[in-house]
């Protein structure tokens, strides 16, 4: 399980259950090593990403905005049984994000396509 959201609008998650947290998870064919692979291609393409913790089946990212440096955690949990990706995607600091967060996470998905 991945971490709540916290009541602020500044996080999404797929394990959220309150309309202004959920977001929809990402779904793979693909074996977990071949999603897992095409999803850190897709991250390594988008600008000031850093890896910051990474294992079999759980990945770890800090987003840092252009302006104000202001850094996000993303969280992407791996379940293969369902062959679903997890993730959560939350400011560190502040209270709103103008909806950075979830439209982060929609290019995400937009860019993986029929990657997984």
């Amino acid at each position: 399980m991945l971490p709540p959201c916290p009541s602020s609008p500044n996080c999404v998650s797929t394990q959220a259950q309150d309309e202004g947290h959920a977001i929809a998870p990402l779904r793979y064919r693909k074996s977990r090593a071949e999603a897992k692979e095409a999803l850190k291609e897709v991250i390594r393409s988008l600008p000031r990403t850093k890896l910051v913790e990474e294992d079999e089946s759980y990945l770890h990212y800090e987003f840092t905005s252009l302006l104000l440096r202001f850094v996000d955690d993303v969280e992407f949990l791996f379940d293969d049984e369902a062959k679903t990706i997890h993730f959560r995607s939350a400011s560190r600091t502040g209270y709103g994000d103008l909806g950075v967060n979830r439209k982060r996470m929609e290019q995400v998905r937009a860019l993986l396509g029929e990657k997984l």
